[in-house]
């Protein structure tokens, strides 16, 4: 392996490991007074975290040692188009989460939580779901930036998201009277074009 190739490697590591800690200290703050009201995790909700904690190791470890199904053996063009892909994807996620604050919520919960507010400042004045927007670019650059055939899992997961941002906009427009409106003004996904 190159060091170029290492570079890139440990590059892509340090943005997950960065997403992931984000995730943990805003989930730590929101949890904390909520914490007597949880109520108790289902099965379903446990199986879904199970499979995103099994998918989490396997893009670290393929991240950090795996050659997977190269796409090319001259891979610098989509090395770089795919660091810069999951760089925006990564930017787009946190900067999402980090907006939304203390608003958001576990997306297998499928509930407004109590004192919740509709977020329409930032980059919520452009799109609806940037954390899956940005999501899904992470996970296609990442896919691209490690020259892998397996950027065509992009494909399932773009119907998972579809299929939770439509369920989540139900429940968000039946929580908040503004949510119609706001729908009218922002995209759901790609500023002023989807």
């Amino acid at each position: 392996m190159s060091t170029g190739v290492i570079v890139l490697r440990t590059g892509l590591i340090l943005g997950m490991v960065f997403h992931k800690l984000v995730w943990e200290a805003l989930k730590r703050q929101a949890d904390a007074p909520k914490a007597a009201r949880q109520p108790a995790t289902s099965a379903l909700k446990a199986a879904v975290k199970s499979f995103k904690s099994l998918v989490l190791v396997f893009l670290i470890v393929q991240t950090l040692f795996l050659d997977l199904f190269p796409i090319f053996e001259q891979p610098f063009g989509i090395r770089i188009a795919g660091l810069v892909i999951y760089c925006v994807g990564l930017t787009v996620a946190v900067v999402g989460r980090l907006q939304l604050g203390k608003n958001w919520a576990n997306l297998e919960d499928f509930q407004v939580i109590p004192d919740q507010q509709l977020v329409e400042r930032g980059i919520y004045a452009y799109i609806r779901h940037p954390i899956y927007t940005g999501d899904v670019l992470l996970i296609l650059g990442l896919e691209l930036a490690l020259n892998s055939w397996l950027v065509l899992i992009v494909l399932p997961l773009v119907a998972i998201v579809v299929r939770q941002t439509l369920a989540e906009e139900a429940i968000l427009s039946r929580a908040f009277p503004t949510y119609q409106a706001y729908r009218q003004r922002t995209k759901m996904y790609i500023p002023f074009i989807i």
